[in-house]
C-alpha cells in the first residue's frame, strides 16, 4: 500500500453515516457507469452474482452501515469505515473479525482512471460482492486469522495471497477466463488489460508459486493466477499457511517481472 496520500478520511456520524457531497455522488454515478459495461463482459459469475444480491445504488456513494445490513444477512461480515491507510495488523485483525476495512473517502475527478490508495469505490463496488458468498468470505477471514499468527516479517508474504487472489486473482469460467479480484472489478483499465492484453503473464493458481511472486501497486500487474474453478480457493483455507510462508520463504522471492520503480528525481520529465 502507498506509504502516504492527499485524501482525507471522512468522518462518520453516530448512526454510522458519511455527509458525501453531490460532487461525491456524482464521481460514483459516473464511475458506476463506465465501469459496469466492462464488469458484465468480464467478471466472474461469483461476482456478478454479488452485485444482483447487493444491488448498490448507482447515483450515489452506498453507506457502510447500509451495505453491512446486507452483509450480516447472507454471510454474517460487515463494512467499517477507516483512514485511508491502515497497516497489516489492523488490515488482518479486521477480517479475522468479519470486518472489512474502508476507506470511507471517494477519488477526485483528477484521479478518476486511476488511483493509487484505495477509496470508497474500490471498496465497496470492487470487494463487497465477493463477500455476499460464504465461500469467499471464509477465504478473507482465514487470511486475517493467519495474518493474527504470524509474525510481522512474514506479513508482506501472506498478503500476496489476497492480492493474486481476492484482489487481481483470475477463474477459468468455460473456455474463457474471467476476472475475479475487485482490484480488476473497480479499475478501468486494468479489467480489460488483465483478461485480453496478450503481455500479460497468465500462470496456473499455486499458493507457494504466489507466496513468491512479488508485486507492485502502482502498475498494470505483469502476472496473474488463474484458479480452474473456485474450489482450488476455498481448499486453499484449510491449508496451513503458516507453514506454506516458511517454505516459500526458504524457496526465495522469484525476480520480478517488472522494472525496478524509478525514485522521483530520476524519472524522465
Amino acid at each position: 500500500m502507498p506509504k502516504s496520500t492527499k485524501y482525507i478520511a471522512k468522518e462518520a456520524d453516530r448512526d454510522g453515516r458519511i455527509n458525501y457531497s453531490v460532487q461525491d455522488d456524482a464521481v460514483w454515478h459516473d464511475l458506476v457507469l463506465q465501469q459496469q459495461p466492462n464488469v458484465n463482459r468480464f467478471a466472474a459469475d461469483e461476482y456478478l452474482a454479488g452485485q444482483r444480491k447487493l444491488d448498490l445504488p448507482k447515483d450515489r456513494v452506498p453507506q457502510c452501515v447500509e451495505v453491512s445490513k446486507q452483509l450480516r444477512e447472507l454471510t454474517g461480515w460487515r463494512v467499517r469505515p477507516v483512514p485511508a491507510l491502515i497497516g497489516f495488523a489492523q488490515f488482518f485483525a479486521m477480517l479475522a473479525d468479519n470486518t472489512f476495512p474502508a476507506a470511507s473517502f471517494i477519488r477526485s475527478r483528477e484521479d478518476f482512471d486511476y488511483i493509487e490508495e484505495p477509496d470508497i469505490f474500490h471498496e465497496i463496488y470492487g470487494h463487497t460482492p465477493l463477500l455476499t458468498d460464504k465461500r469467499f468470505a471464509k477465504f478473507s477471514e482465514m487470511i486475517g486469522k493467519t495474518g493474527l499468527e504470524c509474525e510481522k516479517a512474514d506479513y508482506s508474504w501472506l498478503i500476496r495471497l489476497y492480492w493474486f487472489t481476492i484482489e487481481f486473482g483470475l477463474i477459468r469460467q468455460g473456455n474463457e477466463i474471467k476476472a475475479l479480484g475487485s482490484g480488476l472489478a473497480s479499475s478501468p483499465t486494468e479489467l480489460i488489460y488483465s483478461i485480453e492484453d496478450e503481455t500479460a503473464i497468465r500462470k496456473p493458481f499455486d499458493v507457494i508459486d504466489i507466496l513468491r511472486t512479488p508485486y507492485r501497486i502502482d502498475i498494470h500487474q505483469p502476472i496473474y493466477f488463474v484458479l480452474d474453478d473456485a474450489d482450488q480457493l476455498f481448499e486453499a483455507s484449510d491449508r496451513n499457511l503458516l507453514e506454506d510462508i516458511h517454505t516459500a520463504q526458504r524457496l526465495g522471492l522469484h525476480a520480478p517481472a517488472y522494472p525496478p520503480k524509478q525514485p522521483l528525481e530520476q524519472k524522465a520529465s
